[in-house]
């Protein structure tokens, strides 16, 4: 029954990441204040409000024991927290009257938060720096984690499993390396490196043509690979092929498991090299962007080598690391390569990064265990394992990647039903619901560089399905299931 379910517990938590919000909605309210915009009601608007709801969810949870907390609890935490913090973000879109509706300031909150990347926005340069900040920042936030970054600061939620289970919900990947004892100190080991390398990629874009402040808003979408820009035209609006490559190495950085990463700043760059899913990305990102070249000199799209190699590269990572930044219309670029970006959409990068799609470990696992299954063909009695990096995984956890990969494309189908029924043409329905479920933002057709002509029927529908690419299928749909509140 439901009374099982500890909900001070999700309350108080849910409640305390609501009051740690405010602290990144008055560096917006900062912002807007210094360029005098008008966006500074509405934030503070907003922060009365994020506050109101905070305080609240905390004093109804104040007395809820952590001890008391498990899976059920960490699944509902992580799920609430990012629809609440996506309808109270919402607000300072709603109240600036920048959407023509609830249902689009929704989106492009969830789109936020969940760093999917799409937009309702044709023209972006028209809204106030702060909006624009905002965007960014939900991105950034979303990126490394709101409950894992918290986890990491608030002593509160670092006990015990409890704070294990939130984690467990939240991140993404088969299994979740555990580098150090205890949780709260991998949590804050992941979000000092994914500090650091916000940090240098701010100063490398703005020793490029970028200034400060635009400088400031890609490194965040870039490192959180989310994709929000602060230009119509994205990247390719600055027109420079230093922030091209930039960008393309860091979306490629982003796409690694943050905890590589950490090995790798730790002076153990054994650890990524001997990794088998990197390996595996890079062989698979590396062919991609190589046949994308040639496809590219084939169709005689640029003039130099230089050129086409270029937005190759840079498009595969962009879509792999399920950024969506553009520097070119791929559109154009015709059904062949479209194929291609589909096959990205689903794999994207590596587990425990902050990449969308059903990442580069599960789809080694399906591929080995497809393998073991032709020889099993020939062989009946041959018992073959599927390895990684030399380690057995275990029938039982092939079983669970086997059951992600058919509920990841059930609901992608269901997905493009859904959209088609709301008027959608059927290359626009399947280029946006495998986007949204990667949480890639580029959609196909008319919705290439923003959805603000779709339907709110089809709005809701990405945004659901946003929201459960980015916690990994199962943490969301488990809690619809009625065995969930039957525990």
């Amino acid at each position: 029954m439901s009374k099982h379910i500890n909900f001070k517990f999700v309350f108080k938590v849910v409640g305390t990441l609501c009051l740690f919000e405010i602290l990144f909605l008055l560096l917006c309210l900062a912002i807007a204040l210094y360029h005098k915009g008008h966006d500074t009601l509405p934030f503070i608007y907003t922060i009365g409000v994020m506050a109101a709801v905070g305080l609240s969810f905390f004093l109804i949870g104040r007395r809820a024991s952590v001890y008391e907390a498990g899976r059920l609890e960490g699944m509902l935490t992580v799920t609430l927290t990012w629809v609440t913090l996506s309808l109270l973000g919402m607000l300072p879109f709603v109240f600036g009257g920048y959407t023509r509706s609830v249902t689009d300031a929704f989106f492009e909150t969830m789109s936020g938060f969940t760093t999917t990347g799409a937009t309702i926005f044709a023209e972006v340069e028209s809204l106030p720096r702060g909006i624009l900040f905002w965007r960014s920042l939900m991105q950034w936030q979303g990126g490394i984690g709101i409950v894992v970054f918290t986890v990491a600061l608030l002593p509160m939620l670092g006990a015990g499993s409890a704070a294990a289970q939130i984690y467990n919900a939240e991140t993404t990947g088969i299994i979740h390396d555990r580098f150090l004892p205890r949780i709260r100190q991998v949590a804050q080991r992941l979000c000092g490196v994914y500090i650091l390398s916000t940090t240098v990629l701010i100063f490398l874009l703005w020793m490029g043509p970028m200034g400060l402040f635009d400088a400031v808003c890609h490194a965040f979408t870039c490192i959180s690979t989310g994709g929000y820009s602060t230009r119509n035209g994205s990247i390719a609006d600055f027109h420079s092929i230093y922030v091209e490559y930039i960008t393309s190495l860091f979306m490629f950085i982003g796409s690694l498991s943050i905890t590589v990463q950490y090995f790798l700043l730790n002076g153990r760059p054994g650890k990524l090299i001997r990794d088998e899913e990197v390996r595996g990305f890079v062989i698979f990102t590396l062919s991609i962007a190589a046949v994308t070249t040639l496809w590219l000199i084939w169709r005689g799209e640029y003039p130099t080598l230089e050129e086409n190699f270029r937005h190759a590269l840079f498009q595969t990572y962009s879509i792999v690391s399920s950024t969506g930044y553009t520097t070119a219309d791929y559109m154009s670029w015709g059904p062949f390569f479209w194929c291609m970006a589909i096959i990205m959409m689903i794999v994207c990068g590596c587990a425990g990064s902050t990449t969308g799609g059903i990442k580069m470990s599960r789809f080694l696992v399906l591929m080995k265990n497809l393998r073991n299954e032709f020889k099993k063909r020939t062989q009946p009695n041959l018992m073959v394992p599927v390895r990684i990096n030399n380690i057995t995984i275990t029938a039982r956890l092939v079983s669970q990647v086997l059951a992600f990969a058919f509920l990841y494309f059930l609901l992608i189908f269901a997905g493009i039903t859904l959209l088609t029924l709301d008027g959608m043409d059927f290359t626009a329905a399947v280029g946006s619901s495998v986007s949204a479920m990667g949480n890639i933002g580029p959609g196909f057709g008319p919705y290439f560089s923003h959805f603000g002509q779709a339907g709110d029927f089809s709005k809701w529908v990405l945004s659901f399905l946003m929201l459960t690419g980015r916690l990994e299928v199962f943490t969301v749909i488990s809690i619809l299931h009625p065995a969930f509140w039957r525990h």
